[in-house]
């Protein structure tokens, strides 16, 4: 299976089993359980941010460059993105020399919402 296709199957089957009215049960940053009118919001911010999966070099701790996966728009500051051999998502910040990694990893939608 394509990286392309692995994640879009991954994100889809985040946003078909997010469940906002489970506040209680998503937590973020602290450990602060957010509101479900928190995570409605950062649902809809998500899917608009959402693009098609676009390769992009990342910088990554000790100087380490690897080919990523962008999933979301740049905010202008932050972006999410797909690390293909970790198999997971993690939050980039932009740099002038492309995306770095910052070490926050997870699923999309709760990396996503770490800057939410």
């Amino acid at each position: 299976m394509s990286d392309v296709v692995t994640i879009g199957s991954l994100i889809a089957s985040e946003l078909h089993d997010y469940d906002p009215d489970a506040g209680n049960l998503r937590t973020v940053g602290q450990v602060a359980p957010m509101s479900p009118d928190w995570h409605r919001r950062t649902l809809i911010d998500f899917r608009d941010a959402l693009i098609e999966p676009q390769e992009v070099e990342t910088l990554f701790c000790g100087g380490m460059v690897e080919t990523c996966y962008s999933v979301t728009r740049s905010n202008g500051s932050y972006r999410v993105i797909y690390i293909p051999w970790a198999g997971l998502f993690s939050l980039a910040v932009e740099s002038k020399y492309g995306p770095v990694d910052i070490g926050v990893h997870g699923d999309a939608i709760c990396v996503f919402g770490a800057i939410h």
